[in-house]
């Protein structure tokens, strides 16, 4: 059984001062480089995802752009390619990263599943080649992309653990509707302390 870690966008527009900062957003970046440098051999595989968007288009309409957003399907420009907002946030060491995934250029996206390395490979390809079975899951938002790519870890087979301390919503009972949502399609949950 080979096991990977999936980081979901832990960007600098989605912790504290970014346009969607998750409150916990830091302390989660933070948490992760704790994690991967007290357990350096816990994964073969460390991939990370970060929104990518396309600079000067709505990105199929993800991005509000001439009518307020709705936070459920529009949302205020964010994460636009090459800006500090798409950045990895700055406690988020990115050493041990094996993959780097880029998602959401020119359309909507939430799940890790829908980006790719910057070569064009795809996640449920890097899973198959790599004998991934397992993955552990942190990251942010906890309702939104986190619960996006748990899912879809599920819906490709994987087995999943949602590292709790290690992820932080955007709001508190969306969060728990999306733990709820998790659990109910079959993933675990655990501490980073359960990790060896």
């Amino acid at each position: 059984m080979t096991r990977a870690l999936f980081i979901i966008d832990v960007q600098n527009d989605f912790t504290e001062g970014g346009v969607l900062g998750v409150d916990g957003g830091a302390a989660v970046a933070a948490g992760v480089s704790v994690l991967l440098a007290e357990h350096p051999l816990a994964y073969k595989y460390v991939f990370a995802s970060r929104d990518w968007h396309d600079i000067g288009n709505d990105n199929g309409g993800h991005f509000a752009r001439d009518a307020a957003p709705d936070y459920v399907t529009t949302w205020p420009v964010h994460c636009v390619a090459g800006t500090t907002g798409a950045e990895y946030h700055k406690a988020l060491t990115t050493d041990a990263v094996t993959f780097h995934i880029r998602k959401g250029q020119g359309r909507p996206a939430y799940s890790l599943f829908e980006g790719a390395t910057e070569a064009g490979q795809t996640v449920t390809e890097l899973l198959s080649e790599h004998g991934v079975t397992e993955v552990d899951i942190v990251g942010l938002a906890t309702d939104h992309c986190v619960r996006a790519s748990v899912l879809d870890a599920l819906e490709h087979g994987q087995r999943v653990r949602v590292l709790t301390d290690l992820v932080a919503g955007v709001a508190a009972e969306s969060t728990l509707t999306a733990l709820a949502e998790m659990a109910h399609a079959g993933a675990v949950f655990a501490v980073s302390d359960a990790v060896e």
